[in-house]
């Protein structure tokens, strides 16, 4: 028997036939090419394509944008399967659950229609550079500068850890339009990555996530049109960020439980196909043990994760309760998963494993997003 999960009170016939459209696209279109993505630190570009053509794309941007018309529950579907498919390489949640939001709520009427309908062709890759070679969390003190120079801004500057940075086709680029106004000097603006000046760097070599393509990104006088800034004015940039956070958060703690159960159904079926001294390993107290800890560690997770996605439906989610999700669901996977390599002995460290390669891609979970260090700090100025 596999871990019992039960159907979330979000979901709808509607949301499960998605599942299963997803699914399938995953069984068929990324699974088979985990080893060869990650031996090129990167999925095939064509792959945004075809996922745009069944529809996987922009899946909670308005139809009037080309996108799917759906919810941040169709989101949780389609990267709860792609979790559970073993999936680590396609960037697909930071296109579609961060950087088509930042377009659709904070650039013009014009530049949604422009941009929108490409994200959900596949056309567009979308990608968000926040952190810089000297700067992570501590987005006040960004030193990339985007002066207005007449009807555009010229930017310079570098971005590092960038997903889907090479192939992206946009970057929303978090700038400094004021180096002496602190957070009120943070603005956003999208570039075009066939502008001038624009050049990639390395595709980073993690620990984790290898088929991702995480990359540095350089931006060498980039001239681009005053009208991509996102939002009304300059310095909008820091709140922008702080409002939108919260769903990146989120979607996180989504992988980070559906990856959880996948570990563990993972290492139920191999405790009990694998034997030692004549019986097999769940057959030990000490494996029915690590697992029933394990299964329900993740009955709470998905429990608390449920509750906040349907808060955040409402659009009721707060600051504190999605850094209480993403804080306590990638502690307790990265927890959980440790264990379950354990079980699997000596094989448990062998990469051909699936085990292994979760092992090594949870890790970041702790850290990009917020780490779990500023997750507390947030936490704790509400108490």
């Amino acid at each position: 028997m596999a871990l019992q999960i039960h159907r979330s009170s979000w979901s709808s016939t509607e949301l499960e036939d998605l599942r299963e459209l997803a699914k399938t696209f995953f069984a068929k279109e990324l699974v088979p090419h985990q080893e060869r993505w990650a031996q090129a630190k990167m999925v095939d570009r064509e792959l945004w394509n075809k996922a745009g053509e069944v529809g996987l794309l922009a899946l909670s941007i308005p139809e009037e944008y080309g996108g799917g018309g759906g919810t941040f529950a169709h989101e949780t579907v389609l990267y709860e399967e792609q979790a559970r498919s073993g999936d680590s390489a396609w960037g697909v949640s930071v296109h579609n659950g961060i950087v088509a939001h930042y377009i659709l709520q904070y650039a013009s009427e014009a530049k949604k229609r422009e941009w929108l309908p490409k994200f959900a062709s596949g056309e567009i890759v979308g990608a968000i550079a926040m952190t810089e070679p000297g700067t992570g969390s501590d987005l006040q003190s960004i030193a990339t500068r985007a002066v207005r120079d007449g009807d555009e801004y010229v930017i310079n500057g570098a971005k590092t850890f960038i997903t889907n940075g090479w192939h992206a086709d946009l970057v929303i680029v978090a700038v400094k339009t004021d180096p002496d106004a602190g957070a009120q000097g943070v603005s956003l603006i999208a570039v075009e990555t066939t502008t001038p000046g624009f050049r990639r760097g390395r595709v980073l070599d993690k620990i984790g996530l290898k088929g991702q393509d995480t990359a540095e990104l350089f931006f060498d006088d980039v001239r681009v049109p005053a009208a991509n800034l996102l939002g009304d004015a300059e310095g909008q940039g820091f709140i922008q960020l702080m409002q939108q956070l919260p769903q990146e958060r989120l979607l996180i703690a989504v992988t980070s439980v559906a990856g959880m159960e996948a570990a563990i159904n993972l290492t139920i079926d191999y405790t009990k196909e694998r034997t030692a001294f004549g019986r097999p390993i769940f057959g030990f107290q000490n494996t029915k043990f690590k697992l029933a800890e394990a299964a329900t560690e993740a009955a709470v997770a998905r429990a608390f994760l449920d509750q906040c996605i349907e808060r955040h439906l409402r659009g009721e989610l707060d600051v504190q309760g999605a850094a209480m999700a993403k804080l306590w669901t990638t502690e307790r996977i990265n927890k959980v998963v440790d264990d379950c390599l354990q079980l699997f002995g000596g094989y448990g460290y062998m990469n051909e494993y699936p085990i292994a390669r979760a092992w090594a891609d949870v890790r970041i979970s702790r850290i990009f997003g917020g780490t779990s260090e500023i997750m507390k700090e947030i936490i704790s100025r509400t108490l």
